[in-house]
């Protein structure tokens, strides 16, 4: 280690210490044969991990080899006296821990874009045989251009699995939108991401990556129905029965294999924040029942069950909330439905039977879906 004027350090003959970063464990550096900033770390090995120097210096020399646009990368790993010492990427911004503290929680849109951001990095470390260990909020970094960066790659971890970074995912995303780690009892809320946090949380198993990755990319540029419904208010006989026509599509490879999807409600169908015909995407999109948690009383069909026939049922019983600005109840009525109303009577008919085949209920909603579907 060579000492340059002012008593500053340099590390490995170029990387000239400056002032501490953040909490101090990090310090700012100027590489001086690249000429840029860079951050730089001592890499301290806790005890509890029993391990060699080497071997800590040889598993963070393998993170050098990470790159995606989340990832902070470590560019170097240099042993100073006997020190190893992880030279990164500079990357300017706050944490999420720091944002959360200074301007509160995060909207869910934010949040679950954060998540996209944090979730494509670990599945790059995962994919290259590298398990982070350290998925908190002082590790994810909101930039200036919206893009959440995910920092502490290359330092020793006690042979965690993937599983384990995806459970730290779940509740630095809690931390995001509730503003407190998730302890004994989850988000309570009803919103889409908190029923992913959730499903993530869940000590019996978290839902598939592929499954948290394409919610989180749904979620980013997606509003679910509810809170389209308590923005707008009631929406257009014709987008309400495309929404129909969407989620019937969605539900028919399940019910075509006998199954059900038994989560059908408001608040888990997504609808893209532009219109279908100028998005050229369906008109909605359903969470997966693994993630969509549990439907409030309103949406639940009479008979309690889940089959095929309830799925229908709840299938009416949010259309009925998007045309009318409300939830159903025994006998409310249908001031707004229109030519919609003879479906939404058949859905909500109290008889299974009654409700109609996938072929019938397609032909009566796409006649009144017709302006909006192209």
């Amino acid at each position: 280690m060579q000492f340059g004027m002012g008593g500053t350090t340099k590390l490995a003959g170029r990387y000239r210490l400056l002032n501490p970063l953040g909490g101090g464990a990090v310090r700012l550096a100027f590489d001086e044969l690249e000429h840029r900033d860079v951050a730089v770390r001592e890499l301290r090995l806790p005890p509890e991990l029993g391990e060699s120097r080497d071997s800590a210096v040889r598993d963070a020399r393998l993170a050098t080899g990470l790159r995606h646009p989340s990832i902070v990368s470590v560019l170097d790993v240099v042993v100073e006296d006997g020190v190893p010492w992880l030279v990164m990427e500079f990357a300017s911004g706050a944490s999420l821990e720091q944002a959360v503290g200074a301007r509160r929680t995060l909207p869910v849109v934010q949040a679950a874009r954060v998540g996209v951001c944090v979730l494509a990095a670990l599945v790059t470390a995962h994919a290259a045989g590298i398990v982070h260990g350290r998925v908190n909020p002082g590790n994810v970094l909101l930039s200036t251009t919206g893009r959440a960066l995910l920092t502490g790659f290359g330092l020793p971890q006690a042979g965690l699995r993937p599983s384990a970074d995806l459970w730290s995912l779940a509740a630095t995303l809690h931390f995001a939108v509730e503003g407190r780690p998730p302890g004994r009892v989850a988000a309570a809320g009803t919103d889409p991401l908190r029923a992913l946090i959730r499903a993530m949380l869940d000590p019996l198993g978290a839902p598939q990556v592929e499954m948290v990755a394409e919610t989180l990319d749904r979620l980013a540029l997606e509003r679910s129905l509810d809170q389209v419904i308590a923005a707008s208010g009631p929406l257009s006989l014709a987008r309400v029965a495309a929404i129909g026509l969407a989620v019937l599509d969605l539900l028919a490879p399940s019910h075509a294999c006998g199954g059900h999807h038994g989560a059908v409600h408001p608040s888990s169908i997504l609808l893209p924040d532009v219109p279908p015909e100028e998005a050229g995407s369906p008109a909605a999109w359903i969470l997966p029942s693994r993630v969509a948690g549990p439907a409030a009383p309103a949406f639940r069909p009479p008979e309690r069950v889940p089959s095929q026939a309830a799925d229908l049922w709840a299938l009416g019983a949010t259309l009925f909330a998007a045309v009318e600005g409300r939830p159903p109840a025994p006998g409310a009525p249908l001031s707004k439905a229109g030519a919609l109303a003879p479906v939404l009577f058949r859905l909500l008919s109290g008889d299974p039977a009654q409700r109609g085949d996938h072929g019938t209920l397609r032909k009566d909603l796409r006649a009144v879906a017709l302006p909006a579907v192209r």
